[in-house]
């Protein structure tokens, strides 16, 4: 990170944006591995592995918030639900992962290939010996998102989960990776991709979820459908009772549709004698007629 120009004529101003994070696994996936990323167990398998409190605190260097379902975590709003304000639903656990996948039926080799040793406890679609191997491109240019999956990839060989990196340029991953495949027609041989980013809720301010989230919508980047997410995202678009939210949400959180990471925060440097420019607006707005300059 480039050092901050705070202290000479200028104070670093965090804007804390109104979005949340995550990477994506793609259930269309036709590598062969469309069948285990649909798997409820394997998300929370790796959800487990991305220790967002461990990416905020080092690559991030503090200057990020956990994304705890599809509903932001900050600025504190009356639309995260009390169980969202209790934090990451999935902290750091390598423990429970490997639990969750011995439990059906994956033989783990540490800083091997973990293979399937029970089709049927596996999951469906999932053939007798199947290595977890995942082809997983990143945005290049982001540094943190480099030391984020790097650091990913380590947590995940150690329970033999083995991540193939390849880094490609912002716009690859998202000419890839941003949009539901099936639904736009482009190729969906890819298992996850991360570009760093996520959603920000703007210009769509209220956080309902139709848009990302129900079934072959277009930015429904790994085509996740469920039925009972469509039937409670209905109503969330109907009903003025907050707890229709709530009760979207925390259903949602836990089956990963996306997999949850850190948003990282925009650091701006603002002239010490403009005024008006703060505080900040967390969907990004800029009123510049609300500024001034001072002696």
């Amino acid at each position: 990170m480039a050092p901050t120009l705070a202290g000479k004529d200028y104070t670093l101003s965090p804007l804390y944006n109104w979005a949340i994070g995550y990477y994506v696994m793609n259930f269309q996936s036709t590598t062969g591995n469309g069948p285990v990323l649909r798997q409820l167990y394997f998300r929370h398998a790796m959800a487990y592995l991305i220790n967002q409190a461990a990416v905020i605190r080092g690559p991030l260097r503090g200057y990020g918030v956990p994304t705890v379902g599809p509903v932001a975590s900050t600025p504190p709003t009356s639309f995260l639900s009390p169980q969202g304000q209790k934090g990451d639903p999935f902290p750091y656990n390598p423990a429970k992962a490997k639990a969750l996948l011995t439990s059906h039926s994956w033989n783990v080799i540490p800083d091997g290939v973990t293979t399937c040793t029970a089709p049927s406890r596996c999951g469906p679609g999932i053939r007798q010996g199947q290595g977890l191997q995942f082809n997983f491109p990143y945005d290049s240019g982001s540094g943190w998102t480099a030391l984020e999956m790097n650091q990913l990839r380590s947590n995940a060989a150690r329970l033999g989960i083995q991540l193939n990196l390849p880094p490609k340029a912002f716009g690859l991953v998202t000419d890839l990776a941003v949009g539901n495949c099936v639904v736009a027609k482009t190729p969906c041989n890819w298992d996850m991709a991360n570009w760093g980013g996520g959603w920000a809720f703007s210009p769509g301010y209220l956080p309902t979820g139709e848009i990302l989230f129900a079934c072959r919508a277009i930015a429904n980047s790994g085509g996740f459908c469920n039925k009972t997410d469509d039937t409670l995202i209905d109503k969330t678009l109907t009903s003025n009772n907050l707890q229709d939210l709530y009760h979207w949400q925390d259903y949602l959180a836990t089956r990963l549709p996306l997999m949850w990471q850190p948003t990282p925060v925009a650091l701006t440097e603002i002239a010490d004698n403009l005024k008006g420019a703060t505080p900040q607006s967390p969907t990004d707005a800029i009123n510049p007629e609300n500024w001034y300059f001072v002696k």
